[in-house]
């Protein structure tokens, strides 16, 4: 059972998320912030790491560069509602930015459950599924 941490300051993203996770049969550690995520970095082994790129204390992407410096190894999604830049602002891409810190892939939020099933199976080597085949409980 693939192990995945989710860190994300958002309590409702947090537990959609892990809910998702969970039915799919994902071994899911929740962090609240870059503090307790990096606690459970350290407690834990992972085999994906979720990370929000703006929460409190661990401001922009402070955080991406430290979970990648500290588990290179590790296949690390970020995810950001602040996402792409646009021709009709001169907002930074957050999302391209984080890449080049070392996240794997990247998420734009809000994502639906099979983007965000998808990003992970391919982080984690698995051929995607079609998407006309149903789940069997």
């Amino acid at each position: 059972m693939p192990r995945i941490l989710v860190v994300d300051d958002d309590p409702m993203v947090g537990a959609t998320i892990e809910v998702l996770l969970q039915r799919q049969g994902f071994d899911v550690t929740m962090a609240d912030g870059g503090e307790t995520g990096l606690a459970a970095l350290e407690a834990q082994t992972f085999d994906v790491m979720l990370v929000d790129i703006f929460m409190p204390h661990m401001r922009g992407f402070e955080s991406i560069r430290i979970f990648h410096e500290r588990a290179p190894a590790i296949p690390l999604i970020a995810m950001s509602g602040y996402a792409f830049a646009s021709s009709a602002s001169p907002s930074p891409d957050f999302l391209r930015m984080a890449l080049e810190l070392g996240a794997t892939r990247c998420l734009r939020k809000p994502f639906t459950p099979d983007a965000l099933l998808t990003t992970i199976r391919e982080c984690l080597g698995e051929p995607a599924q079609p998407k006309d085949k149903k789940e069997v409980p």
